[in-house]
């Protein structure tokens, strides 16, 4: 694990999306809360936040942080793809990019777990990290 005790407690935040396609059908369940396992994005939205906390224990060598707030957003972008979108802060010497990273990756298995009975073809697609501040690196937002 890399020593970060030398280096000083700043502002970090970092923010990660990443899209689960899906029959429009399966969307219009979603958006309609017609599963029974519940409403799939407020249980995607707890899974994504909780693994977070998490993330240390799921990615071997990441420091544990005490974060200073995690946040899950979603957005259909057309008939058959949602967006999810997550941002995490903390005053820490470690950024927060893997576990904004974590939080869409567990949200978007989340609702494929939720929606599989009906729609396994669904896919998680673009995952990727938009926007990270803080520390030595600086500002870094994707084009």
């Amino acid at each position: 694990m890399v020593d970060v005790g030398g280096k000083p407690v700043t502002s970090r935040m970092a923010r990660a999306e990443a899209t689960v396609v899906m029959q429009p059908e399966t969307l219009e369940l979603i958006q309609n809360r017609k599963f029974a396992k519940g409403d799939v994005l407020e249980v995607a939205r707890l899974a994504g936040i909780m693994a977070t906390k998490r993330t240390d224990e799921l990615i071997p060598l990441c420091h544990s942080l005490g974060l200073d707030a995690a946040s899950l957003e979603f957005e259909p972008l057309d008939a058959s793809r949602i967006r999810i979108e997550a941002s995490v802060s903390v005053q820490g010497r470690t950024g927060v990019e893997m576990e904004a990273m974590t939080a869409v990756s567990i949200a978007a298995l989340t609702i494929y777990d939720m929606c599989k009975s009906v729609d396994r073809s669904m896919e998680i697609t673009n995952l990727r990290l938009i926007e990270k501040s803080g520390g030595k690196s600086g500002h870094f937002l994707r084009e």
